[in-house]
């Protein structure tokens, strides 16, 4: 426990609240305007009365050697030349525990994605246990993906006015169930409905994911934790059809309803015993931005914010079109059984890893929005090199090679984009992070079966999915330079 006095000449005791995952050390920062006007989950901020029994004076790092320009205070009974500066709740945090985050969130994270993409393989067998159309079965997915989208944006602006907690165990808790009902389901149309609720039940992990990290860091650091995340948004539909096939070979169809309804349950404990609020009371009450349209008009208000966003959905739709028709270009036009389908399926999702860990150092030194100005514009070079190499005959490394460029630059893409997205509207985390996810899956769901469309005729090709790859990076790679410019937006703080 320690006394402060504040800018304002208000004294301020600075109590640091015992949780297992909050730091053990006594620290108090003025370099953050968040920090030293609403509590944390970690810092939390209390006047102290006159007539308060008196306490040792604080204990203040001295100007000199490791001081920051902006006065930023380091953590207490530490030297001041070596301890690390604490701008933000999360740079107290320890490097097992954030680890521990790290992990937890993007398991948070991946759920949405695999309770879309999982059951993919078994659609085949979905169409012939209920004696349907292919379309027919298409509909689950389109439901689950519209469930996905309103969740986002339903849970993203509740967690900014009722805190991350509780949106986050409500909607997972109603995963759990709505998973338990599709493995039962007696018949498409309730099979139907339970993925939509599957859906909605999904969309918290991302959302509160997202947030959660802004709570917790800003700057520098954002950007490693948000790259973390975007490795494991981008990874999971690429790996969930090769999940969706292992299993299927040792389980019916239901099994892999069962397998999301344990999943879900083991988030959900996990969430109830090791994820505390993030979002200070304070930030809760705030006036200002309260109501769900103004949190929306606020966000919707910022040009970068709105240019960025236009990036992901279209980033993300080029990684969908590639997704829906990899499986017909590969089998049905290259010839290659299921396994080789899975060998190049996961070749290809190594550029997106190896895109997603470079882009978070590269995003710290340089900037974000510099990384995007060049990885958009591979993007478009790299989606018209597939359909050159396709029409010259090169056939599959003509495909491939390309293609796995265009991989690893949407893995430079997106953390990027989040970054960018987050960093600027900390106090509507929730409401920009719902946004953001709502539209890359929304826009993706929408964009991704034209590929099949464009192909009605002469079957999916390399040039046939490339087309709208194509449309999808250059519409990104303008919005960059036509909205967000990026020689306007600021460079990150540490």
């Amino acid at each position: 426990m320690r006394l402060h006095d504040s800018e304002a000449g208000e004294k301020v005791r600075i109590e640091v609240c015992s949780n297992r995952f909050e730091p053990s050390l006594p620290v108090w920062s003025r370099a953050d305007p968040l920090a030293a006007t609403t509590p944390s989950a970690f810092t939390r901020l209390d006047p102290v009365r006159e007539d308060s029994a008196p306490r040792p004076a604080p204990t203040r790092v001295p100007s000199g050697p490791g001081r920051t320009a902006t006065g930023a205070i380091r953590t207490l009974g530490s030297h001041p030349a070596t301890a690390p500066v604490v701008l933000h709740p999360g740079d107290a945090i320890s490097t097992a525990r954030r680890v521990v985050y790290i992990i937890l969130l993007g398991a948070l994270t991946a759920l949405g994605p695999f309770t879309i993409d999982l059951y993919l393989p078994a659609f085949p067998t979905l169409q012939a246990d209920f004696r349907t159309s292919a379309a027919a079965i298409q509909l689950t997915l389109t439901g689950t993906m519209v469930g996905f989208a309103l969740g986002q944006l339903i849970v993203g602006p509740l967690s900014d006015k009722v805190g991350r907690r509780m949106p986050l165990l409500a909607v997972t808790a109603l995963h759990v169930v709505a998973s338990v009902a599709a493995a039962l389901a007696p018949d498409l149309t309730l099979l139907a409905i339970a993925r939509v609720f599957m859906g909605v039940g999904a969309a918290a992990g991302g959302v509160v994911a997202m947030a959660i990290v802004r709570d917790l860091f800003g700057g520098r650091r954002l950007v490693v934790m948000l790259s973390r995340l975007a490795l494991v948004s981008g990874a999971a539909p690429v790996v969930a059809p090769l999940i969706g096939s292992a299993l299927l070979s040792v389980m019916p169809w239901r099994g892999i309803f069962v397998v999301l309804s344990v999943y879900g349950a083991v988030m959900l404990v996990a969430a109830i015993w090791l994820i505390p609020e993030t979002l200070p009371a304070a930030r809760r009450k705030e006036r200002g931005a309260t109501t769900v349209l103004q949190r929306y008009r606020a966000v919707f208000s910022d040009r970068v914010f709105v240019g960025v966003l236009i990036i992901g959905g279209m980033s993300f739709s080029g990684l969908f079109s590639y997704l829906s028709s990899s499986s017909f270009l590969f089998q049905e036009t290259y010839g290659f059984d299921a396994q080789q389908y899975g060998l190049l399926f996961a070749a290809n999702s190594l550029g997106l890893v190896v895109g997603v860990q470079v882009a978070a150092r590269l995003a710290a030194r340089f900037g974000p929005q510099w990384v995007l100005s060049v990885s958009t514009g591979v993007l478009v070079v790299a989606a018209i090199a597939i359909i050159v190499c396709d029409q010259l005959g090169w056939g599959l490394w003509g495909t491939m090679v390309p293609l796995f460029v265009f991989m690893t630059a949407c893995g430079f893409t997106f953390p990027c984009v989040q970054v960018l997205a987050l960093d600027r509207h900390g106090k509507a985390a929730g409401t920009a992070a719902s946004i953001l996810g709502a539209t890359n899956f929304g826009v993706a769901g929408l964009i991704s079966p034209i590929v099949g469309w464009v192909a009605r005729d002469a079957g999916i090709t390399a040039t046939t999915m490339a087309s709208v790859m194509v449309g999808c990076a250059l519409i990104g790679a303008i919005s960059l330079w036509a909205i967000v410019r990026p020689w306007t937006v600021e460079r990150l703080a540490p």
